[in-house]
């Protein structure tokens, strides 16, 4: 629907409630992402034992060694990563609050530029703006949200919840090339981890067109070739060390 065609809100609070809006971020990119790096890694990981005629026994266990580190590992950075920036955000928070308490008439006119920039009439930003300030906390959820950019009730998100979905993503994608070797072996294991892989790198592929604007059947096909082409090279690499 072109944009031109969404019907705009009506009345003055409406209005407000319309400009002050953001929305929050991508899960889904994230999430599928979080899958194709464990599901490319595992899949690499295991072609390239396979290339050295590794037994049914190594593969399993250095698939899984490989999966605990590389879930442990984007957890970790994951935590690491969100709690940094819910300390960053708190802190331009405070100096926001510190801001706004200790010069109330530039921040009231600060409000009415960013209003006043949104789109909202001049007299409906000075009316938003005097209505907003008589209450502080309204007041810096709206600097927050308009002015630094930040969502004052995630402030960065939660820092063990991102850890544990991180955690379980990458390992679910990694698991998929090893689930064919803890039901079978020989041949059979592998050709059945390269279909299962190949499938999952092209459900990766066409997720990953509900962000990146691509057809769905391109977004896959896309995915299926780079990461086939992966397994291929470090598979290719343990043929040649493993005749070493």
């Amino acid at each position: 629907m072109p944009l031109t065609s969404v019907p705009k809100p009506t009345g003055f609070g409406a209005r407000l409630r319309h400009l002050i809006r953001r929305p929050s971020g991508n899960a889904l990119r994230a999430a599928v992402l979080g899958v194709n790096d464990g599901l490319v890694s595992s899949f690499c990981l295991v072609m390239g034992l396979e290339g050295a005629a590794a037994t049914r026994e190594a593969v399993i266990l250095a698939g899984l060694a490989g999966l605990t580190a590389g879930a442990c590992s984007m957890a970790l950075g994951e935590w690491l990563s969100v709690t940094n920036s819910r300390e960053m955000n708190n802190k331009r928070l405070r100096d926001m609050a510190h801001e706004i308490a200790h010069d109330t008439a530039s921040a009231r006119r600060r409000l009415v530029a960013v209003l006043s920039g949104k789109g909202m009439p001049s007299a409906d930003a000075e009316r938003a703006a005097d209505e907003i300030m008589r209450d502080p906390r309204a007041t810096l959820d709206t600097f927050a949200r308009d002015v630094l950019g930040i969502n004052p009730q995630e402030r960065g998100g939660n820092p063990l919840q991102a850890a544990v979905i991180s955690f379980v993503l990458y390992s679910s994608g990694a698991l998929v090339p090893l689930l064919p070797f803890l039901v079978t072996a020989g041949p059979s294991a592998q050709l059945g981890s390269i279909i299962a892989c190949l499938c999952g790198l092209g459900l990766v592929g066409w997720g990953t067109s509900s962000f990146n604007g691509r057809p769905g059947w391109f977004s896959a096909l896309r995915q299926i070739l780079i990461g086939g082409m992966a397994a291929s090279f470090t598979y290719g690499l343990g043929m040649v060390f493993g005749s070493l």
